[in-house]
């Protein structure tokens, strides 16, 4: 009974340390699983979180279905630096929330706040983890084990896959703990007037992150060119010029506006904009 209370804070149980690793472990071993398209990583981080959110909602089955769906939305990071750190912080987060809902407070910890923290980290840690882990740890392994496979070692091919894959799970799990005690810490902050500067700063830095995604992901270019007083023209050329990436913006706002009509039919639209390219293809448009 004493121990019950000590892990219960405000009728809402404590997560603790193996709450943490666990979660993180969950997201460690299933992160590119469950790969979607319109949401990415979001089904591995929501898998990774489910156990800590069932403790923490237990007093209410709809609150724990609005925590699914607020840990659904889309969601894209590197796998310890970025998934390490958010991994803690939504955990720490959304125990701050479920005490707020289960003691009728005024809601603090938004949504938009949660999902605000985690479209800005997502993109900065996920910048950094490949940087360092990518770029630079996984090469220092590789050169270590250069010499023993130029000797024929089986160890020179092993080496650099086992402590490569040995030093992302430890520093994640560094990661996530930090991210629950500096999440927990944190949220006596969350109250502060300068509180809605941060949720702007950080709502600003993930549209910037949703546009660089659709930067590089939307592809669309036009194969029109006609000739003018014996000078061949190319659109594509001209709209280099003039206003590059206009095409891929044009089909980004085009999605974007249907959803804003017809609501999230992410299967409907992605028929319907696959029959629209392939007509304007057809007639050589694009």
């Amino acid at each position: 009974m004493e121990n019950k209370e000590l892990t219960s804070i405000n009728g809402v149980e404590e997560l603790t340390k193996k709450d943490v690793t666990n979660a993180y472990l969950r997201w460690h071993f299933v992160n590119e699983i469950p790969h979607s398209y319109e949401r990415y990583l979001a089904p591995s981080l929501l898998w990774a979180l489910m156990p800590a959110l069932k403790k923490l909602y237990k007093f209410d089955k709809e609150a724990l279905k609005r925590a699914y769906k607020r840990q659904l939305l889309f969601f894209n990071t590197q796998l310890s630096w970025g998934g390490g750190v958010i991994t803690g912080l939504m955990a720490s987060m959304e125990q701050e929330r479920a005490k707020e809902e289960a003691n009728k407070q005024e809601i603090q910890m938004t949504d938009e706040l949660m999902y605000n923290t985690k479209a800005g980290l997502m993109g900065a840690l996920a910048g950094i983890g490949d940087s360092i882990d990518s770029g630079t740890i996984q090469y220092i392994f590789i050169a270590i084990a250069v010499p023993w496979a130029q000797s024929g070692s089986f160890m020179g091919a092993l080496f650099p896959f086992v402590c490569f894959a040995l030093y992302q799970l430890f520093i994640g799990l560094f990661f996530a703990r930090q991210g629950f005690h500096m999440g927990r810490s944190a949220t006596s902050l969350m109250a502060s007037s300068g509180i809605q500067k941060i949720i702007e700063m950080l709502s600003v830095l993930g549209l910037f992150m949703m546009g660089i995604l659709a930067g590089q992901y939307v592809k669309v270019s036009s194969s029109l060119k006609f000739a003018l007083s014996g000078k061949e023209f190319v659109v594509q050329e001209l709209l280099d010029k003039i206003l590059p990436g206009i095409l891929p913006l044009t089909v980004v706002l085009g999605v974007y506006f249907y959803f804003s009509k017809k609501g999230l039919k992410v299967t409907r639209a992605l028929v319907g904009l696959t029959i629209i390219l392939a007509v304007l293809a057809a007639v050589r448009i694009l």
